[in-house]
């Protein structure tokens, strides 16, 4: 089963840091990814630019509105996400545990939803919408 885990991390103590401290940490986390690789555990990553890079798109009043920034004001933001391949959430919480990261941040760990019979369904519904008549 697949696992998303959002890691947070305060920006302010990122940049506080050397940039050794800052190669050291990223050096140990690559680390422990090649370790996740070499398992079979390792699904996907990507790291997120700086928060003060965002946009969030919204809906409000029947319009769409974009703003500058994340949408909520905290102290840590979300710095990247990484897909795990995991047996159970018991598993996941396991590995998440040992990643480096977790020094910088907290990671949320959750379940990633199977979408495959809702799209399905969406389909068959589109495709009679569409021709007017039911698709099989």
């Amino acid at each position: 089963m697949k696992y998303i885990c959002l890691g947070y991390y305060d920006e302010k103590k990122w940049e506080a840091m050397s940039e050794s401290e800052r190669n050291a940490m990223m050096d140990e986390c690559f680390t422990y990814d090649d370790v996740l690789r070499k398992s079979g555990h390792f699904v996907a990553g990507e790291a997120l630019q700086s928060a003060r890079n965002a946009t969030t798109v919204r809906w409000q009043n029947g319009k769409v509105y974009f703003t500058d920034g994340p949408y909520a004001e905290t102290k840590e933001q979300l710095g990247g996400i990484l897909v795990l391949e995991a047996k159970d959430l018991n598993h996941a919480i396991q590995l998440m545990s040992k990643h480096p990261g977790v020094k910088a941040g907290p990671f949320e760990i959750r379940p990633a939803e199977d979408l495959t019979e809702m799209i399905r369904e969406s389909e068959r519904r589109r495709a009679t919408t569409n021709t007017g008549r039911r698709s099989p």
